[in-house]
């Protein structure tokens, strides 16, 4: 997992800004729901095409927190990436035409072509009964026409996200700050997110909790819950 904590003088910005580092001092669990980002073999797996080696590091606490959500009454949702294929490219060309070398361009969008649930995931993950499973198809759940995230959370009545997954600072990052901007309260589950280096991740927490919500590990999380 990445180590690298907040800096001390970013946490003396925000408290200088708001008062405060934390946002929540408890969650109601009926209206919080972890948001599983990504963790598929396409970045999960080792030598995938867009492989984050320390996404595998975190598949434990991930499961952990689950199995806390889902006993305090919460609602789990697993959102895998997946792009359909149109012509020679897919429904995002704007990523595949330009963001991604010919070479490995066909072998990146066939591994992310839209798989049932029960084979989207990493093997080492731990879905059960009553979770969500969804697909999406932009860096961000909750960007419009990227995924029914959205309708499902707001069915659920579910005010608060637990982000998770990878990358911290692309997909993940991506949905955390569209959440605030829908009045959502998203948190960064700090050790349950991945990306390719130490300094990315702290990059993406580091202006994640100075203007779009919190930054928690795994354990807070469990007695804010309580």
């Amino acid at each position: 997992m990445h180590t690298l904590p907040i800096r001390q003088h970013i946490v003396d910005r925000v408290i200088a800004r708001r008062g405060r580092v934390h946002l929540h001092d408890r969650l109601d669990p009926t209206r919080t729901a972890l948001v599983v980002i990504d963790m598929q073999p396409t970045f999960v797996a080792p030598g995938s095409p867009a492989e984050v080696p320390e996404s595998r590091s975190i598949v434990d606490n991930i499961n952990a927190l689950a199995r806390i959500v889902r006993r305090r009454g919460g609602l789990v949702a697993w959102v895998t990436h997946a792009n359909l294929p149109v012509g020679q490219g897919s429904d995002w060309s704007g990523f595949y035409d330009h963001f991604v070398a010919a070479d490995v361009r066909a072998r990146t969008i066939e591994a992310n072509a839209p798989r049932p649930a029960s084979e989207s995931l990493w093997q080492g993950m731990a879905p059960a009964s009553g979770d969500v499973h969804l697909a999406k198809n932009r860096y961000s759940a909750l960007a419009h026409g990227s995924s029914g995230l959205e309708r499902v959370l707001r069915s659920a009545g579910i005010t608060h996200l637990l982000i998770a997954g990878t990358k911290t600072n692309i997909c993940c990052e991506s949905t955390g700050r569209d959440a605030m901007m829908l009045d959502f309260f998203p948190i960064m589950v700090a050790d349950c997110l991945a990306a390719l280096s130490d300094e990315e991740h702290r990059a993406a927490l580091e202006t994640f909790v100075q203007n779009f919500g919190d930054v928690r590990e795994v354990s807070e999380i469990e007695g804010l819950m309580a």
